[in-house]
């Protein structure tokens, strides 16, 4: 897939990062939210801020549960794929992008950031999990919003993909530029180990990780193309010709 500008480069694969050792990066990924409401908590109970700080504080503490309590559950949901049977359905994916867009906007609205969706005229249909496909859409919301760097709107799109046997729904996000080695260095060791993505030292990786069971849970794939002014992750799911069902 050919990013903006020019650039041809692409991350493929059903799992990207291979097996984890789930109970370091857990607590990497749980411990700066955790530490943030425990630092919001302490703010509050001083009793020294004022009104409009306070609700700001709780609004904030809320939002970071929010995203904790959204993982915890994925990991939770990660580690019985082999054991669950999950029903795939006819989805319609622009719909899930304005559900999951809908979902993510206080997150998005509390850091004064915005998050949109692409418009398609053409209908589209996907055969996957909803709850499925609606986590890895969430995650990767979530994620864009915790590392762009530019007041430019998140954007989420689904679209034809591979000569229409599948749709690609992916969020555009506006990071720090990769370097070319940086970004040949994270494909080579893709599936095996922890990888940093993206100039994104907070990240271990491991919402990714889960995103990507979840994907081969209804026989799709997650990747990442580079732009100059940042990434979009994406999921391919299989297309549906059952139009009529919308």
């Amino acid at each position: 897939m050919k990013g903006s500008k020019g650039y041809d480069d692409s991350i493929k694969g059903g799992a990207l990062f291979g097996e984890l050792p789930f109970l370091v990066t857990a607590a990497h990924e749980l411990k700066s939210p955790l530490a943030l409401v425990r630092q919001l908590a302490l703010g509050l109970e001083s009793g020294t801020v004022s009104n409009v700080e306070r609700e700001r504080m709780l609004r904030q503490i809320v939002l970071t549960s929010e995203r904790a309590l959204r993982l915890t559950t994925d990991l939770s949901r990660s580690s019985r794929l082999e054991d669950s049977m999950f029903d795939l359905q006819p989805i319609n994916p622009q719909q899930l992008c304005e559900e999951v867009a809908h979902e993510l906007y206080p997150l998005y609205a509390a850091r004064g950031r915005e998050i949109q969706v692409a418009s398609h005229r053409r209908s589209l249909l996907v055969v996957a999990n909803r709850d499925l496909l609606r986590r890895i859409m969430l995650n990767f919301g979530d994620n864009a919003l915790h590392y762009t760097d530019s007041s430019a709107p998140v954007e989420l799109r689904a679209r034809v993909h591979d000569h229409g046997k599948r749709i690609r729904l992916g969020v555009r996000d506006f990071g720090p530029a990769v370097p070319n080695d940086t970004w040949r260095r994270l494909q080579e060791n893709l599936g095996k180990d922890t990888q940093v993505l993206h100039s994104r030292p907070q990240s271990s990786g491991l919402g990714l990780y889960v995103a990507s069971q979840f994907a081969s849970a209804m026989h799709g794939e997650i990747g990442a193309t580079r732009h100059r002014d940042g990434a979009t992750f994406y999921v391919d799911i299989d297309a549906s010709t059952q139009l009529s069902l919308l």
